[in-house]
């Protein structure tokens, strides 16, 4: 679902809006391979993909993070064949968590354009240089209606300021990128990038502040948070359903039950001290994931289950597999969840994950 985006780039350039180089490519990895070679030149960047795409992508992201070139790409969500679907989950981009590259997860429409905005500043900040990727539910937010706060472009040019690469491709100053290593620098790499992941959190928060400070807008840093002072249950969830989960909040909250929200804004750099602050002395966390590992459960459950491993406070943390291959999340499956959440207070050690909506009778 990303192929309008570059549809209109594409008509972008054509009309002269747009000063810029668009190169068509015959495969995502070409694709891929065409934004690292332009990065590598000194060119400011970008590309768009999603599922299977994103999947042939993978091994020049990982090359894009391990050489550190600032490649933005919109990651359009869609589930992972087989079966073959157009239906949104995270599947795909949480098979790319451990390339190197950052990802924040929008919920609507108006944070993916702020987002995007914000994405070039972080990105190619000289501690950071890491590609990006803005990761939105495919159709859920990518085929949409709603109404949008577009900036003039001599604000937002002046906000993502002018590309200057840190290092770059020159003949008059020869380099090599992804040359050959041997064992005596590979790790080292491995750590450098962890190390930028890292200093990410914090321009990641400059950048969001700058932004409001400068247009009014404000989706959160690394998370956002809603009603969870005094929450007895804290949902965590990423993506276009927290908009769901927040009218169900609100819903319960007017009926007396003390519910919250934690929406992840950035999986990488994992949030774990914003969490484990946020969730305070809850003694429920529900985690709602649009990803599974087979064999594991869901991955967003899995990292809110680690950052909490040796935490003096340890809440009883409950995985739900929610919305995977474009289940339906609304108020009323939310409401359930925060109910079964709530009985399994009274069981204290691992839970077993919870599958909203499986239908069972398809495995008679």
């Amino acid at each position: 679902p990303q192929t309008h985006i570059l549809e209109d780039l594409a008509r972008f350039v054509s009309s002269g809006k747009l000063k810029s180089q668009f190169v068509r490519a015959d495969s995502e990895f070409s694709a891929a391979s065409i934004v690292y070679g332009a990065s590598a030149a000194g060119a400011r960047a970008y590309t768009a993909s999603a599922s299977q795409g994103l999947l042939l992508m993978n091994e020049v992201i990982y090359a894009m993070a391990s050489t550190r070139l600032p490649v933005v790409l919109t990651a359009v969500n869609r589930a992972i064949s087989a079966p073959i679907t157009i239906q949104p989950d995270h599947q795909d981009t949480m098979s790319l968590r451990d390339t190197g590259a950052i990802q924040i997860h929008v919920e609507s429409m108006q944070e993916a354009y702020d987002a995007h905005v914000q994405s070039f500043r972080i990105a190619e900040d000289p501690e950071v240089q890491l590609p990006l990727m803005v990761c939105m539910d495919g159709w859920v937010i990518s085929h949409s209606y709603e109404p949008v706060t577009v900036y003039p472009d001599e604000a937002v040019a002046e906000f993502a300021g002018s590309f200057t690469p840190v290092q770059k491709l020159d003949p008059s100053n020869p380099l090599t990128y992804g040359a050959y290593a041997d064992q005596d620098v590979l790790m080292e790499y491995r750590y450098a990038m962890m190390v930028a992941q890292e200093k990410a959190r914090d321009k990641i928060r400059s950048v969001t502040k700058e932004y409001r400070e400068v247009f009014g807008n404000f989706d959160g840093d690394l998370v956002d948070t809603h009603c969870t002072e005094d929450a007895e249950v804290i949902l965590v969830a990423m993506g276009s359903m927290v908009s769901t989960i927040r009218a169900a909040v609100d819903e319960l909250r007017s009926e007396g039950r003390k519910v919250g929200l934690i929406k992840v804004r950035t999986f990488r750099p994992f949030p774990r001290e914003e969490i484990i602050a946020a969730c305070g002395k809850a003694p429920v966390v529900a985690v709602l994931d649009k990803s599974l590992s087979v064999n594991s459960g869901g991955i967003l459950a899995t990292e809110v289950k680690s950052a909490f491993y040796g935490e003096n406070v340890q809440p009883v943390i409950v995985p739900f597999m929610a919305g995977l291959g474009g289940k339906e999340v609304n108020r009323r499956v939310v409401k359930e969840i925060v109910d079964i959440a709530s009985r399994a207070a009274e069981k204290q050690g691992a839970q077993e994950t919870v599958w909203m909506g499986l239908d069972r009778s398809f495995f008679s």
